[in-house]
């Protein structure tokens, strides 16, 4: 194999592996709304760390981090608003009164 053909391989694998990575991928969850029970949820990631929802149910949680450290958050019944992320003792991620548990994508 020639020198070119072997760096035309290595680019072109290269390009396949960015390309899948910025395929939205999905992971299934628990989330609590509002202090009530955990149910199931699916947790849908776009970019990692830039943009992500929840779904639970019927009610899609719509997440959005602008890499400077705010996030906000869309529900389709209403206007977006900044949250603020924090871990419970349960070990659940919260978005104020949005939370999740499991096997969380964090990077």
């Amino acid at each position: 194999m020639s020198r070119l053909h072997a760096l035309a391989m290595v680019l072109m694998t290269s390009m396949a592996l960015a390309a899948q990575a910025r395929e939205p991928f999905s992971v299934p969850l628990e989330c609590q709304l509002e202090s009530g029970g955990w149910h199931p949820c699916t947790m849908t990631v776009e970019r990692i760390g830039e943009h992500w929802w929840l779904q639970v149910g019927q009610r899609r949680f719509d997440f959005r981090h602008d890499g400077q450290g705010r996030i906000e958050l869309k529900e389709a019944s209403g206007p977006p608003r900044e949250v603020s992320p924090s871990w419970t003792r349960e070990q659940a991620l919260c978005w104020d009164r949005v939370c999740t548990k499991g096997n969380l994508p964090l990077d």
